[in-house]
């Protein structure tokens, strides 16, 4: 009789499971909430682990749609992230159905073999990537603290093992003037409007001095509402990204520069509000990823080459945070949108497709057996828990 390995024990509970996980990811799409608001999705990603007799614990952190359900008591404590937030309008175009779906399938595989590896498994629901940094919000509030390593998977346009991602802050700037008729006495106003006029020529004109991996994106949430009255009140919305954390509160500084501008310009007062907490840059584990792509190539995947990953990053996320606190990967598992990406409708579409299935099996099969891996390989799970004995004695 062959021997049964953990690493194919993982991989049959996944299949066993894999109905039911493809019947979740497509009840979460078919139901998109936004951050801070998924009390259903939080709810349909605890059920098949509550089933299994995970101990659950709701409004993880303080947060209302946020859960942690545990299984086990080995050491090695093992995080599985579920994302299940969706964008406003478009739903779930990020695919975090497809994630949320993906860590139940890995957290119920890894939990048939926690006794034999010494694992402790703990599936953690993360409300508000999108907006609102969830991830954040549970590190602040010590969600995190006994967890040695974190891993998840993100959807995407192409397989990349050890992905990057860029960090992010995101403020509301809002400008206070006077009203005035626009007609009878505008020099007695003060426009608002204008201070978001001229705020916005300084930042196109910050653009060209951006350095490498800096950009700025904004939109305009209140701009007046009569035309015939000098607006008293305008804000904007924007988010700087950069490279790194670093650069980022580089940027950060000269975009409180251009905002004032607007300010000084037309006599109005203003505001910059953090709209949600700052992301940090993704830094993923150099083994753990060189292991999650050798599961990507045995499930017939061909990942992106480990010297274009660094050059390719993906967006921002929270997960970013969680990675420069422990080791934790955050791979994007390719998803067939026809040539779309994400954030657009049509991988909207594509994210209950058969591709976006495939996506949650195989991703729960290649994390799960990667965590296994870390298991079974007595110097790296010796490695990942002197980094969490460190952590705790800081």
């Amino acid at each position: 009789m062959p021997t049964v390995t953990a690493s194919s024990c993982v991989e049959d509970a996944v299949n066993r499971r894999r109905g039911d996980l493809i019947e979740l990811s497509h009840a979460i799409h078919a139901e998109p909430e936004l951050a801070f608001h998924e009390y259903r999705s939080c709810a349909k990603t605890q059920a098949l682990v509550a089933e299994y007799g995970f101990e659950m614990t709701a409004a993880a952190g303080g947060l209302q749609t946020a859960f942690r359900a545990s299984f086990g008591s080995g050491p090695l404590v093992i995080g599985i992230c579920a994302e299940y937030d969706a964008l406003p309008d478009i739903g779930h175009a990020c695919g975090h159905n497809i994630i949320a779906a993906s860590a139940v399938g890995t957290a119920l595989a890894l939990a048939e073999v926690a006794d034999e590896l010494g694992l402790t498994v703990v599936l953690l629901g993360t409300p508000a990537e999108e907006s609102g940094g969830g991830k954040v919000l549970l590190l602040k509030a010590g969600a995190f603290d006994d967890i040695a390593a974190t891993v998840m998977l993100h959807p995407g346009p192409a397989d990349i093992a050890a992905a990057r991602s860029l960090a992010l802050s995101e403020v509301s700037v809002t400008y206070t003037g006077q009203e005035s008729h626009a007609a009878v006495a505008p020099y007695l106003g003060v426009n608002a409007a204008d201070a978001v006029t001229v705020a916005q020529v300084a930042v196109g004109l910050l653009r060209q001095q951006l350095a490498p991996g800096q950009m700025v994106h904004g939109i305009v949430t209140d701009g007046g509402r009569a035309t015939n009255v000098i607006p008293a009140r305008a804000e904007l919305r924007y988010t700087m990204r950069a490279a790194d954390s670093s650069s980022l509160r580089e940027l950060e500084s000269k975009m409180a520069g251009c905002f004032a501008a607007g300010a000084v310009a037309t006599g109005c007062s203003h505001e910059v509000a953090e709209t949600a907490p700052p992301y940090a840059e993704l830094v993923p584990d150099r083994w753990l990823a060189s292991v999650f792509r050798d599961e990507m190539r045995r499930c017939g995947r061909d990942p992106m080459p480990e010297d274009l990953e660094s050059t390719l990053p993906l967006g921002s996320t929270d997960m970013g945070n969680v990675t420069q606190v422990m080791p934790g990967i955050h791979p994007i598992v390719g998803v067939d949108a026809g040539g779309a990406s994400i954030h657009q409708p049509a991988f909207t579409a594509a994210a209950a497709g058969p591709s976006a299935d495939a996506a949650v099996v195989e991703g729960a099969i290649m994390l799960a057996r990667t965590v296994v891996r870390l298991a079974e390989t007595p110097a790296e799970r010796d490695r990942v828990l002197e980094l969490h004995a460190r952590r705790g004695a800081s």
